[in-house]
């Protein structure tokens, strides 16, 4: 039973965690995040950063690898978009 366990676990980590590439794919084509929203990609992030804390504690690995690759790309993507509000002229270009 265990065995099952850890590849529902693996399984499921890989589900989620890799779920937010297309995201990171539109950010690393150079592609706006005017359509993803600043709070959610916080609390998206700020979670999974929790997740990993929780799975040190728990000492379960599975949760740690899965939260640390989710929070990495979460975060990239959440860099992006905070930095993107920054530069002038970000906003007129899309009615231009």
């Amino acid at each position: 039973m265990q065995f099952l366990e850890t590849v529902i676990g693996v399984i499921a980590a890989m589900l989620t965690s890799l779920s937010y590439i297309p995201q990171v794919k539109k950010v690393w084509a150079g592609q706006s995040t005017e359509d993803l929203s600043s709070r959610m990609l916080i609390a998206l992030t700020s979670g999974l950063v929790l997740w990993v804390v929780y799975g040190a504690v728990k000492a379960d690995w599975i949760i740690i690898a899965a939260n640390v690759v989710g929070a990495s790309l979460t975060g990239y993507v959440l860099y992006h978009k905070l930095h993107e509000r920054q530069r002038p002229g970000r906003a007129s270009m899309k009615h231009g």
